[in-house]
């Protein structure tokens, strides 16, 4: 599976309660139980987005679940590398491999 970042805009999100997004969440995971090839991992609530964090085999499993939940997809972002503040060491620890071999 691959990882994407998915951009849903629904304005006035980030004003949601408590119990509205325990209702999101549970409109969500309905949606998710047919489908094959697709896991959520987690969400990041803005003012206006969601970011929405998804292992899936493509794209199109991902625009079912939008269809089917009501929640778009406004825009897939496949990832392609993840970073963090380690990754500066990375050259680093390759070069010193390279140099013990």
């Amino acid at each position: 599976m691959n990882k994407y970042v998915i951009e849903r805009e629904i304005p006035g999100v980030g004003g949601n309660t408590a119990e509205g997004f325990c209702k999101a969440t549970e409109q969500s995971n309905k949606a998710l139980d047919p489908l094959k090839g697709i896991q959520w991992i987690q969400s990041y609530v803005t003012a206006d987005k969601l970011f929405c964090v998804y292992l899936a085999d493509d794209e199109s499993v991902i625009r079912e679940h939008a269809r089917t939940s009501g929640f778009p997809a406004t825009k897939i972002h496949q990832v392609r590398t993840i970073l963090d503040p380690t990754s500066a060491n990375a050259s680093a620890d390759l070069q010193l491999s390279k140099m013990k071999s």
